[in-house]
């Protein structure tokens, strides 16, 4: 079972500690909210997932689903679905009511790296130097995209546009330039590069390979034209997707970029050099840098005006999204961040430590604050707005919600504290190719 503490004495002692939900076995690496946010899933080491319901306090554990033979890395809910990929190579669809696994969806020839939904389709990345697409009812894989000469982990699904209401001029342009208005799949690999692939083929439209590192994370801007890409080189570049070119190139972290958000025309992106930083999309120019945390920076999110951030050092912190300031820092978890969640005025936090948290986000200084500069909150598609192709909801591209890259994976999946025992890109064929991957956070205890 699971157990929730309360929060009452955690309060008093200003910890902002709403509620502390145990019952994964290890390391939790994953976490997916319900459209409504009232049911949780939370994917660990110990190979399974385990659901959680809203309560007016927090969750109460509600199911586990048993049925991975290996570590969970990533997972998601589509409806009345949860999703789960993990290292033993498989995804599987469970009812969420009834806890039963309804189909396995096997192909990858290795470990799970991501996975998004557009509703009719699941698109899956892996270890194995595939992306695949899979129809979503049937479990039938519909599309493998094969190019990559190494592990492939972020992935953006960008939708063909609405073209209902087009006049003619419209229709004309888009007779010009058909291919960019056609649904296009994006990966990002430990080859260093980031390929835009046509949906429709399964073929490369565009390769950037101008990384000297492996390709980490990425994020689109809102249009779903501007590609951005965070690399162990301890760049970010970004790069115009319709006509295949780069763009700009961000300089100014000191080690490998973990995870990025685009916010309007406002970049943030988390590195191992223990700090955050936001950019001006168009310019490249660097508009602040966030200080406090003592590990690599592994998730981020934005909301209202406040950058929220977790770490390798066990902490969550809040910044001003325009002094950079520090306003609150959540302090509980003893190891590692893996992904944070934020909703109606509190923070959902998983930990290596085998726990996710529950924190007051409320009464934050910056909640009335006249945000001039237009950072006006937008969806994260990700983890709350599981779009389908062809523009049949609102949203028009997608990305994978799981931004770091660490993947604790190492030869045979250990949690053992030792710091030299790195990740590898295991491929399909069972050669290693090791990664610059030194700057990762270890699944070591935080003093």
């Amino acid at each position: 079972m699971g157990v929730v503490n309360s929060k009452a004495d955690n309060l008093k002692r200003k910890t902002y500690s709403l509620a502390i939900m145990t019952g994964h076995n290890n390391g939790v690496n994953a976490m997916a909210l319900s459209d409504d946010n009232n049911m949780l899933a939370t994917a660990s080491d110990d190979k399974t997932v385990r659901l959680w319901r809203a309560k007016f306090d927090g969750y109460d554990f509600f199911s586990v689903l048993v049925g991975h033979e290996d570590y969970v890395n990533c997972v998601l809910i589509e409806d009345i679905f949860v999703v789960s990929g993990s290292a033993d190579r498989t995804i599987r669809k469970w009812n969420i009511d009834t806890s039963d696994c309804l189909q396995v969806f096997r192909g990858h020839k290795s470990l799970i790296t991501r996975i998004i939904c557009t509703g009719d389709f699941l698109f899956s990345s892996s270890y194995d130097r595939t992306a695949r697409c899979w129809d979503f009812e049937s479990g039938e894989c519909v599309r493998v995209f094969l190019g990559h000469k190494r592990g492939v982990y972020p992935m953006t699904f960008i939708a063909a546009e609405e073209t209902d209401d087009c006049d003619d001029n419209c229709c004309n342009r888009q007779q010009d330039d058909s291919q960019n208005n056609k649904d296009r799949l994006v990966t990002g690999s430990a080859d260093y590069t980031a390929i835009v692939w046509s949906f429709e083929t399964g073929r490369p439209i565009h390769i950037f390979k101008e990384h000297s590192g492996a390709i980490t994370c990425m994020a689109t801007d809102s249009q779903g034209k501007i590609l951005v890409t965070g690399s162990t080189d301890h760049t970010i570049r970004t790069w115009n997707i319709d006509k295949g070119e780069r763009v700009r190139v961000f300089v100014g972290h000191q080690s490998s970029i973990t995870c990025i958000t685009v916010i309007n025309k406002i970049v943030y992106s988390g590195s191992a050099d223990h700090t955050c930083r936001s950019w001006v999309l168009d310019f490249g120019d660097l508009a602040r840098v966030f200080r406090g945390h003592q590990h690599t920076v592994s998730c981020i999110k934005y909301q209202d005006g406040i950058v929220y951030t977790g770490s390798g050092d066990g902490s969550v912190m809040c910044f001003d999204s325009k002094s950079g300031s520090l306003i609150r820092a959540f302090k509980g978890h003893t190891a590692a961040i893996n992904a944070i969640q934020i909703l109606d005025g509190r923070v959902l936090s998983i930990s290596h430590d085998s726990t996710v948290r529950l924190w007051d986000a409320t009464a934050l200084p910056t909640n009335e604050v006249n945000h001039s500069q237009g950072e006006k909150t937008t969806v994260d598609i990700s983890s709350t707005d599981n779009n389908t192709l062809g523009g049949k909801k609102t949203a028009h591209r997608m990305e994978s919600d799981r931004f770091t890259p660490y993947i604790p994976y190492c030869n045979g999946h250990s949690t053992n504290t030792d710091s030299t025992q790195l990740p590898h890109n295991i491929d399909g064929d069972g050669e290693n190719y090791a990664i610059d991957y030194n700057f990762y956070f270890s699944n070591t205890m935080v003093n």
